[in-house]
């Protein structure tokens, strides 16, 4: 049987002519790069302090890879490139934990990317972050960051949404920030993807669907051993539960800090937001299986194919795919740019498009692209101008 993986990238759009150019920083492994490598981009420099993630990367996408903080590295040396792709680190930003936002150490990162882009002068960039960055400091940082990347010498329409990648074919409810720019001298339209999976199109994708016939012989498929006590409290948990489910005169009453503790897959529902650390009772658990999820069980839920080789140790490479971008639910946003380096697009004056989006607040912008599938940049804001 066919994954639902194989059977997106399907609608994958490859690139026929000379092949875009990628730098690619907070890499990870490789969430957000793998479906523009496999479209036939082309990575000419990518990096990420974490060594067992910039393995997987180098295996599985390019050996252009570059092991370091980047704080440490020469970005004089990083060349031109069409497309600047990266996460730039978001504990700082999590909803979980708390948010210290940009008076974290790890919350001012973001300023690298800013730098990355201005020196390689992109005609695009994608950067990720989790849902959290939109509340941090109070709403200060995601302004921070979009002025920021307005601000440069080279103009650039700044194109904020909040994606739940369910409504793009990932068997999983994970609501994430992208924010695209697009160079101004482009002249680009960019048309917002149009949510390809939804309650009312009845065709999410179930956790259930995404772990059917896993190969015996897949990678990073081990199984986690458990405790027995462990699995007799799953063995109390129902489909799409957690901690909560057992009563609490229960003898295996367990208390929980956060939804995640022994949270078990609905098959016949998209997962929750997979995570990528934490301690006993977080780790994401099968259903009816009492038993943790394989990373390989993971990897379908997170949109990797069954091809890509995680490296490290069972913690390490869960963090891997738990800290990623879900690769097929990338693929709308891949072809809308690839229209573009094909030349069959709309042009508009993203000038005036960035005149009107200074007329309104942040939150007003980013719920209007939000919730515009399927318009073209230059018809969201229009309407409310009449």
């Amino acid at each position: 049987m066919t994954s639902y993986i194989e059977e997106l990238y399907k609608n994958l759009k490859k690139v026929k002519k000379e092949r875009p150019s990628v730098v690619s920083l907070f890499s990870g492994c490789g969430g957000l790069d793998f479906t523009f490598h496999k479209a036939g981009y082309k990575h000419l420099w990518a990096n990420d302090f974490d060594s067992f993630s910039t393995q997987s990367f180098k295996n599985n996408i390019s050996k252009c890879m570059l092991a370091g903080s980047i704080e440490d590295l020469d970005l004089d040396v990083i060349p031109k490139a069409d497309v600047v792709l990266g996460g730039f680190p978001c504990q700082d930003f999590s909803q979980i934990w708390k948010k210290p936002g940009l008076d974290g150490t790890r919350g001012n990162l973001y300023t690298y990317f800013v730098d990355v882009v201005k020196r390689t002068k992109p005609k695009f960039f994608i950067a990720e972050n989790v849902k959290g960055l939109l509340s941090a400091n109070k709403g200060i940082a995601i302004k921070t960051i979009i002025t920021d990347f307005q601000s440069m010498e080279t103009k650039y329409l700044v194109i904020p949404q909040l994606v739940n990648f369910a409504n793009y074919g990932v068997p999983q409810f994970r609501e994430r920030v992208l924010i695209m720019g697009i160079r101004m001298d482009t002249d680009f339209d960019y048309k917002i993807p149009k949510f390809t999976h939804t309650d009312f199109l009845n065709n999410l994708i179930s956790a259930g669907r995404a772990l059917e016939k896993i190969p015996q012989e897949a990678s990073n498929q081990e199984h986690m051993n458990i405790k027995d006590k462990t699995r007799r409290i799953l063995e109390k948990i129902p489909p799409g539960g957690n901690f909560t489910s057992i009563p609490e005169n229960d003898p295996l009453y367990v208390k929980g800090m956060i939804s995640h503790v022994y949270r078990r897959i609905d098959p016949d529902l998209p997962s929750k937001t997979l995570i990528s650390s934490g301690g006993g009772g977080t780790w994401g658990y099968h259903y009816p299986e009492p038993r943790a999820l394989t990373n390989r069980e993971r990897a379908r839920i997170q949109g990797f194919p069954d091809s890509f080789v995680f490296e490290g140790s069972f913690g390490e490479v869960r963090k891997q795919i738990g800290n990623a971008v879900p690769p097929v639910g990338i693929i709308p946003f891949c072809n809308a740019f690839t229209t573009f380096f094909e030349g069959k697009f709309r042009k508009t004056d993203l000038e005036l498009i960035g005149q009107q989006f200074s007329m309104y607040d942040t939150k007003k912008v980013i719920k209007e692209i939000s919730k515009s599938d399927g318009m073209h940049i230059s018809e969201i804001f229009d309407p409310l101008l009449v």
